[in-house]
């Protein structure tokens, strides 16, 4: 046994359980007495709701309770809180309607649950929800961005006019005015930023139970926040007493944001299990998800870059529609404003800013963050317009970024939209990927193609994101609810070995074995001896979860200072037990020693004094060996890099192959190599799906979601993607303790422009300049058939 510390890749702790089939989720949990629950769910985009019916369903073998939207509203059951709040360019709050966890009177998107069914088996619940008859008066719906701001257009919410929850800028209109009049020239585009539905690999779940005896409430949800569920559910929506409310939420099975929000299901099934006094269980399926689960970006945007004769970057003009769906979820205007108009100056040093974005209501579901979350966004916005600048003005396209990029000599650089970046390299990560991509033989792998009857084309992308989603400070100021903190608490045991309790959770990323990873090298401790608990309210400390890639950044960082506070305790006893002074001990190695000399302590040896401190002063030292630490950091972190895609298209199919992917990124520190590899590929992956395969889309006659099945929704599969070449740029982040930066959005960032771009550039013969998300072979085919009918000389 022996210490792993930073910078190694040991075999990750938790895949021993996950590969042998011995992990925990929701679905797995079986309580005695549990009945099983099913949601009856609106059919209709938009729709009043006359009655419901449930005297059939209760009549049926096996039943239990139906309970609806009136009956929890009775009970004194709030609606479902928003955790982030915005202010319009008027000063005037954005407009909250309230969200009901059972419709009242009014549904307004499909799949918003009216009623509850509960059975003694999971089959009987599915039968009765089919009895429940609910009588609906068909409203016309609106599920265009465009059609929600028009006069007259069917009101969402009837409080809300023109759907327009609020209408929201940033930055400074003057000098973005003034810019675009004295520019030599100007690049336009209109895009769109498709809608995605998350599929992570386990789908949504809650079982409840309450307790009389000790009047007490547990929750087993899939979440990527479970303190923040408590929070939310028992102290804003169902009035629980947080002592009296444990949340739990076990291994989850990939969150993606998915899981970060408060959900209605958590808190009908906790209402549920109070009034019926046993355990109620809902897993949702597949199907159930596509319209259940929040979904993300769904963005319309016009953008406008001004440039000088030389292609110098003057200033840059934004305007967005924001979808919402039918209601706000919990962090779901923040995603398209405060997360999306500060970083869109990327790695350049952009002058001038200003981004409106309008947020609307529509009948769909609901849409907050995804994998993320407003940075793709405005990374796309951004790097599809450096191209057409380049394309328009007859600039290559790697000059136009090195003419524009900030460089490393004036890091720290404030952009013109609030935040200030700390540290980075742009310029050192586009070098190493035009290396590493060979982009020098392009051109001859194009006329290769060529002579193959396909169409090449090379991509490039460079971003910057903002990490950690703090400080709390800055973040109230931009209307947070609560603070963006985290919390650690290491348990050193008698005889030595550790135990941490983080307030983030892991779903996926690697968590136990970075954190092991940490307190091994901090503290000496061998790897195997460290254990990492997480997602319990009862036995963890209270922290913020895991999203926006904060649990190393906000997390780490709490992780170290605790494991700072175990050493200062240990260095008082170790003084005590040597007969030194305390500034003459010194931990080196997991020894703690009177500098200069061969006296020396170990850890264990120190742990298990600390437990039984038969000769050490108590009135000056407590017994133990635990510390807890709370962490809010002074910036978000500002991790960046460099992504290069290359692909051929079938002009005779449509269908995009990629033949090569070439990104350096800097994530900062890097604690353990493989699993940044790891997170670094399931980002790119996730960008290539929404790039080239995966869309939600609604009917706009009757808001119906057309793409609510694997059979419509493409996912990217292992056999469409070549092998990535993936490499780090390290510049460490200035403020963190350890220099980590994050990196579990990065791939997601990066990616999408520059699949897009090289999908333009391959199509660059046919006089195509943009090409909309997703480049599907449909969408290909048909560009390609118009292209070439209309240009004929150009295609051959």
């Amino acid at each position: 046994m022996s210490s792993i510390g930073i910078g190694q890749s040991p075999k990750r702790k938790e895949d021993l359980r996950f590969l042998t089939g011995k992990g925990t989720y929701v679905s797995d949990i079986k309580l005695p007495n549990m009945a099983a629950a099913v949601f009856v769910r609106s059919p209709h985009a938009h729709a009043k709701i006359l009655s419901i019916d449930s005297s059939a369903a209760m009549a049926a073998p096996g039943m239990v309770a139906v309970y609806t939207g009136e009956e929890m509203e009775a009970a004194g059951v709030n609606g479902l809180p928003v955790g982030w709040g915005i202010t319009g360019s008027d000063g005037e709050p954005m407009k909250e309607p309230p969200h009901p966890p059972l419709a009242v009177r009014k549904v307004r998107h499909v799949g918003d649950p009216v009623a509850i069914v509960i059975a003694e088996t999971l089959e009987e619940a599915r039968n009765a929800s089919e009895l429940v008859e609910v009588e609906y008066e068909m409203l016309e719906p609106v599920v265009s961005m465009i059609g929600a701001l028009k006069p007259g257009a069917p009101l969402v919410h009837d409080d809300v006019p023109n759907n327009l929850c609020c209408d929201w800028s940033m930055g400074d209109a003057a000098a973005v005015d003034k810019a675009r009049a004295e520019a030599a020239h100007i690049a336009r585009i209109e895009l769109v930023n498709n809608r995605l539905i998350g599929n992570p690999m386990e789908s949504r779940a809650a079982i409840a139970e309450y307790e009389p005896s000790r009047d007490k409430y547990t929750l087993y949800t899939t979440s990527q926040f479970p303190h923040v569920v408590r929070f939310l559910m028992g102290g804003l929506v169902l009035g629980i007493p947080q002592q009296k409310l444990r949340v739990v939420a076990p291994d989850v099975g990939g969150g993606f944001g998915v899981k970060q929000f408060h959900y209605n299901e958590e808190a009908v099934v906790t209402w549920a299990a109070g009034r019926l006094a046993r355990p109620v269980k809902w897993v949702s399926e597949r199907s159930e998800g596509f319209v259940s689960d929040r979904q993300g970006r769904d963005h319309v945007t016009e953008a406008e870059l001004a440039l000088d004769e030389n292609g110098k970057f003057l200033g840059l003009w934004v305007k967005t529609l924001a979808n919402m769906g039918g209601y706000l979820s919990t962090f779901g205007p923040n995603i398209p404003t405060n997360l999306y108009a500060p970083l869109l100056s990327g790695v350049y040093t952009m002058p001038a800013i200003f981004c409106q974005v309008q947020v609307m209501f529509t009948n769909t579901v609901p849409v907050d963050a995804y994998r993320g979350a407003g940075r793709p966004e405005a990374t796309f916005v951004l790097e599809r317009l450096v191209d057409v600048a380049a394309i328009e003005m007859g600039i290559d396209k790697v000059e136009i970024r090195k003419r524009n990029m900030i460089p490393k000599e004036a890091y720290p650089y404030q952009t013109p939209v609030v935040v200030e970046y700390d540290s980075g390299d742009p310029m050192g990560c586009l070098e190493k990927a035009i290396g590493l991509a060979d982009i020098a033989n392009f051109e001859a792998r194009r006329k290769e193609a060529a002579q193959r009857g396909k169409y090449r084309g090379l991509g490039l992308s460079t971003y910057v994101e903002a990490c950690g989603l703090a400080p709390s400070r800055l973040a109230g100021q931009m209307g947070a609810r609560g603070g963006l903190y985290e919390s650690a608490t290491v348990r050193v045991h008698p005889t030595g070995q550790v135990t941490i309790l983080i307030g983030t959770h892991n779903h996926g990323q690697g968590h136990e074995t970075t954190y092991a990873q940490i307190i091994s090298e901090q503290l000496g401790v061998p790897f195997e001896d460290i254990d990492v608990v997480f997602g319990d309210t009862d036995r963890v400390q209270f922290g913020m979860g895991t999203y926006g890639s904060r649990s190393l950044v906000v997390g780490g960082a709490a992780l170290s200072k605790a494991g700072d506070k175990v050493i200062m305790k240990g260095k008082k006893i170790a003084a005590h037990l040597l007969e030194a002074g305390e500034h003459d001990i010194v931990f080196e190695e997991g020894s703690f020693k009177v500098a200069g000399t061969d006296r020396a302590k170990s850890f264990s040896e120190i742990a298990g004094a600390a437990y039984v401190p038969h000769n050490y002063p108590l009135e000056v030292l407590e017994p133990g060996l635990e510390e807890q630490a709370y962490y809010d950091p002074i910036n978000f972190t500002y991790p960046g890099g460099s992504h290069f895609c290359e692909v051929e298209i079938d002009p005779d199919t449509g269908i995009v192959e990629l033949v090569a992917y070439t990104a350096v990124d800097d994530v900062g520190t890097i604690i353990n190599p493989m699993i940044v590899e790891g997170q670094l590929h399931g980002g790119i992956v996730q960008g290539i799906g929404q790039a080239l395969y995966e869309h939600g889309i609604y009917d706009e006659e009757s808001g119906q979601l057309l793409s609510g099945s694997f059979m419509d929704y493409a996912m990217p599969r292992a056999d469409h993607l070549p092998n990535l070449v993936i490499s780090p740029h390290v510049t460490p982040c200035a403020h963190t303790p350890m220099g980590v930066k994050g990196c579990g959005e990065c791939g997601t960032i990066g990616s999408p422009a520059a699949v897009i771009n090289a999908v333009v550039d391959a199509l660059k013969p046919l006089g195509i300049t943009h090409v909309d998300m997703p480049a599907s072979p449909a969408r290909i085919w048909n560009i390609v058939k118009n292209a070439r009918a209309a240009t004929p000389v150009a295609a051959e």
